[in-house]
């Protein structure tokens, strides 16, 4: 099981559900996980259950909601010693989430950002207990991709036990994406149409750095999306 973080209080819910339907057409089992304060999977996601914490099944994805600690995942599917699971995506705003979800030093990592200053402080937060250098790759949703908005998130994280990876995510904002978006959660689909080349790049990218699988192979993922 591979347990895979992406960090930051810029909203991730609706690409991390993108990446997971990527990975579950891949023949994955995927378990996505939403730490968050605001929960948001919890009103995006269509399901009949209305508890404090409840996992449901949203085309091949579970998706949990509620739970404090990966102990309590475990307590609601039975006591199992095990979550049989080949990826665990936890969307995480808070370093307590990152703590008691036991996010590790050789666990992927995203940071998930914009650059108004209240996402990229808010965010970095998170990072600032860290006892041990951790590599993290950087996930940017900004307009124009300008070196001076990367070197001013380099500096605000000067002192933080971050390594920067080399690759940088950038996901562009566009009117289209957050229209398709938009319209996604309407029909309680994950469905691909009107989503931006770029969009749709970056999550292929990063469903294929996740499981090792092919470009070719991912693309077949993709393929099955637009089908359905």
């Amino acid at each position: 099981m591979n347990k895979i973080a992406f960090i930051g209080s810029y909203d991730k819910a609706d690409m991390i559900i993108y990446i997971a339907k990527i990975l579950t057409n891949l023949g994955k089992k995927v378990l996505v996980i939403d730490s968050t304060v605001l929960q948001k999977t919890r009103y995006i996601v269509p399901t009949m259950k209305a508890f404090k914490q409840y996992i449901t099944t949203f085309e091949n994805i579970d998706i949990a909601v509620g739970f404090e600690n990966i102990n309590q995942i475990k307590s609601y599917l039975g006591n199992v010693e095990n979550l049989e699971y080949d990826y665990l995506l936890v969307d995480i705003d808070s370093y307590r989430g990152y703590y008691y979800f036991k996010i590790k030093t050789e666990d992927k990592k995203y940071f998930v950002t914009s650059f108004d200053i209240y996402n990229l402080r808010r965010g970095l937060q998170i990072f600032r207990k860290l006892e041990e250098p951790t590599e993290v790759t950087k996930v940017l949703f900004t307009k124009e991709m300008l070196a001076e908005e990367d070197n001013y998130l380099n500096y605000l994280s000067k002192g933080l036990k971050i390594k920067w990876n080399e690759n940088i995510l950038y996901f562009p904002f566009e009117i289209g994406d957050q229209t398709a978006i938009f319209s996604n959660q309407r029909s309680g689909r994950i469905q691909i149409k009107g989503l931006s080349t770029q969009y749709i790049d970056v999550i292929s990218f990063i469903a294929e750095e996740i499981s090792g699988e092919s470009q070719g192979n991912v693309k077949k993922a993709l393929k099955l999306i637009e089908r359905n």
